[in-house]
């Protein structure tokens, strides 16, 4: 054999050896790819998976695992492509049923980031495709969008015979995941015909599911959320604590978990606000937005900054609220009813009072109404309509009564007791008030049980129990500076005379115009931005540059910094 062919001969057995150890690199990666899966190591399995499929086509098996841990770890766009991968690919191999669970899941996930066309070309693949596979689990979970539909539709009847079905193809196949969702839904759609108890047991028992890890991490969170969503709407705020908290240590235990951190961190500020921790409670929604906001984004979104501007309303930041509602509307949450009741605190009763008019008419079953009227009651109040303020008040106890929720409860005596109180019958006033205020206190809701207090204050200052009078009044007050709520402290300053030390003298409206200076605002531009006229500006410019005893605005700003006012 010549030097020639003995240099081919080894080449080529070098080449063989080389692609044989090519393949067994492969196959290697591969199967730490599929243990760390197995693991719930998301990001691990995601980075071996790829590096597999970038050195030889996975099946469609491993595409289903690839999919989901893309999505697992936030990469939305990169799961939709492979779920399509792994549903052609199941196609292939003429596995129909695991074709159209890939395609039901894309269209899930499409329909979640606002991909409605998208969404709806996959769902109709998988119906058509199913039409062609005798009984399976797949077809049940092709039953959870149109259950969905008959939820949003209000028919509570329909959701539940569909869901039902769902939930029994579930037991049948050994399904926990479709079994979850039923559940999850069956209890959605009883609450929705008002027969509240059933439907949170159902809540209970898919839950349970969840906690002892016996369905998937795609399924868990979205039980997850819709539980304490839905919790939070009929205010049962116990099980919505509970099942926060659980959600909390769930996220904490999967580090490398993207979706439904952020609900859940919204869901923990609204806890948090409800108990007075309004400092953690920003902290929590900021991150909220920042998760949820990232591209391409999250209609959860809305909520998040929605509930970022309602803390920043209380606490008297005037301007930050409104740039927090435009967000939570460019995010598709209409940011009613805060948005009237910011304009009600601005001066702006009839503005307020378009806005929640409008609102009303909009509303129609219990639990959007039941969120809407508290603020409805307060504005016609404040614009002299008592009637409409009555009748609104009636139809919040009514809804209470539906609900038997402490906190519902608590909202309905404080709107009576607000209107008995505006029509001047002080003994009614003050049983009804102090009834608020105890449920309040029950349930640990820091902010209301101040403002039921200001209110007894005012019933017992009309019955010339002075001293009573001046303890509720102080009582609320120690709670207002501790949670920061300055409006509310200027609101008792007018009405009791007396005066609450802010930072540096200034007001709170003249704090808000102080940091839109700092910004290099204008008069203009601060009247445009605060709704008040120029005039009005140009007194509190004036006002601040007095109390601070600075000359200019630039030294104002300077001092603004120096002492912590931004």
């Amino acid at each position: 054999m010549s030097f020639a062919a003995i240099i081919l001969n080894y080449k080529k057995a070098s080449l063989t050896e080389l692609g044989k150890g090519a393949v067994m690199t492969s196959t290697s990666t591969l199967q730490r790819g599929r243990e760390a899966f197995q693991k719930q190591a998301w990001t691990e399995a995601y980075d071996l998976l790829n590096r597999t499929e970038q050195e030889s086509s996975l099946q469609a098996d491993d595409l289903e695992c690839f999919a989901k841990a893309a999505y697992l770890i936030g990469n939305e766009s990169e799961s939709n492509e492979i779920w399509g991968r792994a549903h052609q690919e199941f196609l292939n191999e003429d596995n129909i049923p695991k074709a159209v669970y890939c395609a039901f899941w894309l269209a899930m996930n499409l329909f979640n980031q606002g991909e409605g066309a998208q969404g709806s070309g996959w769902m109709a693949r998988a119906n058509r495709l199913v039409e062609h596979c005798p009984e399976c689990a797949e077809q049940g979970f092709l039953l959870v969008p149109q259950a969905l539909q008959h939820i949003r539709e209000g028919d509570g009847r329909g959701a539940h015979k569909l869901f039902s079905k769902a939930f029994q193809l579930g037991n049948r196949f050994g399904n926990p995941d479709l079994m979850a969702l039923g559940q999850l839904g069956r209890g959605q759609a009883l609450i929705l015909q008002k027969k509240i108890s059933e439907g949170t047991t159902l809540f209970d028992e898919a839950m349970v599911a969840v906690v002892n890890d016996e369905i998937s991490p795609l399924v868990a969170g979205i039980v997850y959320c819709a539980v304490i969503e839905t919790c939070q709407k009929i205010y049962d705020l116990s099980r919505a604590q509970e099942w926060t908290s659980a959600l909390s240590r769930w996220c904490n235990a999967h580090p490398e978990l993207v979706p439904y951190r952020g609900q859940c961190l919204v869901r923990r500020a609204e806890i948090m606000q409800l108990h007075g921790e309004w400092t953690d409670a920003i902290t929590e929604v900021r991150r909220a937005c920042e998760l949820l906001s990232e591209p391409p984004g999250e209609t959860a979104a809305g909520e998040a900054f929605y509930r970022w501007g309602e803390l920043h309303r209380l606490q008297g930041n005037f301007s930050k609220a409104m740039e927090m509602y435009r967000q939570a509307s460019k995010w598709g949450r209409k940011p009613q009813p805060g948005l009237a009741l910011l304009r009600l605190m601005q001066g702006q009763p009839d503005v307020a009072k378009a806005a929640i008019r409008q609102l009303e008419n909009e509303k129609k079953d219990p639990i959007a109404r039941s969120r809407m009227l508290p603020a409805y009651i307060e504005i016609m109040i404040a614009v002299d309509e008592l009637d409409d303020a009555r009748q609104a008040a009636d139809e919040l106890s009514k809804i209470a009564l539906e609900f038997q929720a402490n906190y519902l409860d608590a909202v309905a005596c404080y709107a009576q007791g607000s209107i008995l109180l505006a029509t001047e019958e002080i003994h009614a006033a003050l049983e009804k008030l102090r009834e608020s205020w105890t449920l309040f206190n029950e349930i640990e809701a820091v902010y209301e049980s101040a403002r039921a207090r200001v209110l007894i204050g005012r019933t017992c200052q009309l019955l010339g129990d002075q001293d009573t009078a001046n303890m509720e009044f102080e009582a609320a007050q120690n709670i207002f500076k501790q949670l920061g709520a300055r409006p509310d402290l200027e609101l008792l300053d007018a009405q009791t005379g007396h005066t609450t030390e802010a930072v540096h003298g200034l007001t709170p409206r003249e704090q808000e115009v102080l940091q839109l200076l700092a910004t290099g605002k204008t008069n203009k531009e601060i009247a445009s931005e605060l709704f008040i006229s120029e005039r009005t500006v140009d007194r509190h410019v004036s006002n601040i540059l007095g109390k601070l005893n600075v000359p200019s605005r630039s030294a104002a700003t300077a001092f603004a910094y120096e002492h912590n006012l931004i």
